[in-house]
């Protein structure tokens, strides 16, 4: 049953959390787009809770003793609404309708409560493997929410979701490297940084910028492969689903050839795609839609995130 008091909270937050997925959450058919946006509200209200921010914005870092209840009462309220208790704050009401209407993986959602843990742990990534089981956590397993939302249930195309979640949290990596400097995180691979003669410590300095965009492009290459794979899962959405991921993806991935082509001026502002350059990459979004229609698959390229079964 539709609550028309959280409706217009779940549409504000996303018209206010993410202008780009926004825009290609509006392409769902309407029951799709309300489960997807209940869904957002609920990720965007847990990220906003750890980084004491609003709706993405003006993060800091709380204290660990206060980030740590913080975590505690997010799995709690997770598990009331699994379980149907009530009441529930709005974004655990969204989550609710969510699990009901789709039967939501519990493991999936405490997977991505997983992610912030790891934040509060404030875990340090050596190898760029260690990096992408963040994004897993963080946005693999929200591709996964999203796709059992949109009907998807052969592992083929769950995997498949996964892996654009993966895409876009490397892209924002990539994008918010300052950002996140700024709160005393840093999700580069240590590796990677060492190679290009920098620390954990003086990475973000402003002297260091040159070399901090070879690592930014490095990690939005890594990202065109996870982008391919999911393209495969397209075909066996229906279209309107297909449109919106399609469009999302394009959106996304521009932004990251954005940050590469930057350069050292990647971060003098916060990189995006404007209105026109987002109806002109959901025409385009159409095209792959129709191409993975209608193109033959004759081999069929293994998943490249192996999740956890």
């Amino acid at each position: 049953m539709n609550n028309p008091s959280l409706d217009d909270h779940v549409k504000q937050t996303i018209q206010v959390g993410s202008k780009s997925f926004a825009a290609a959450s509006a392409l769902f058919d309407p029951p799709t787009r309300r489960s997807v946006l209940m869904l957002y509200a609920w990720c965007r209200h847990c990220d906003d809770t750890i980084d004491d921010q609003v709706l993405g914005f003006q993060a800091k870092q709380p204290q660990s003793t206060m980030i740590e209840q913080r975590l505690a009462d997010l799995r709690k309220q997770t598990t009331a609404a699994f379980i149907g208790e009530t009441p529930l704050t709005p974004a655990f009401s969204a989550l609710r309708q969510v699990i009901v209407t789709h039967q939501l993986s519990q493991q999936f959602a405490f997977e991505h409560l997983d992610g912030y843990a790891m934040d509060v742990a404030q875990a340090r990534y050596q190898t760029i493997e260690q990096t992408l089981c963040y994004c897993y956590h963080v946005a693999g397993v929200v591709g996964l929410m999203m796709a059992q939302i949109m009907g998807a249930k052969s592992h083929d195309v769950l995997d498949r979701a996964c892996d654009l979640g993966i895409a876009f949290q490397l892209t924002n990596i990539a994008r918010d490297i300052i950002d996140d400097a700024d709160m005393d995180r840093c999700y580069l691979p240590e590796q990677w940084l060492a190679e290009e003669g920098l620390t954990r410590e003086n990475y973000a300095q402003p002297q260091h910028r040159s070399a901090l965009s070879r690592v930014a492009a490095k990690l939005v290459d890594h990202a065109e492969p996870y982008y391919h794979s999911s393209y495969q899962g397209l075909r066996a959405l229906p279209f309107r689903s297909a449109w919106a991921v399609a469009t999302a993806r394009r959106v996304y991935r521009k932004i990251g050839q954005r940050v590469k082509q930057a350069g050292a001026g990647a971060w003098q502002q916060r990189l995006s795609t404007s209105r026109g350059e987002k109806l002109v990459l959901l025409v385009a979004a159409v095209g792959d839609v129709l191409l993975s229609r209608i193109m033959p698959i004759t081999r069929r390229d293994a998943s490249l995130w192996q999740r956890p079964q």
